[in-house]
């Protein structure tokens, strides 16, 4: 789970192949767009795309 106190916006980052979730901190100044990242997707067992949710 993210953690809170670090000065960062916890962010949800949701897979493009399934409904699985990762939740993580992200740095307003470093990304001010929305954040995409390759990571595993234990539902359908590869890589695939993260991309940040809407809140």
């Amino acid at each position: 789970m993210a953690k809170k106190g670090k000065g960062g916006i916890p962010t949800r980052l949701k897979s493009t192949e399934s409904g699985h979730m990762y939740h993580t901190i992200k740095n307003k100044q470093n990304h001010p767009g929305r954040m995409e990242l390759k990571k595993y997707d234990p539902l359908v067992r590869r890589h695939v795309m993260y991309k940040e949710e809407k809140k």
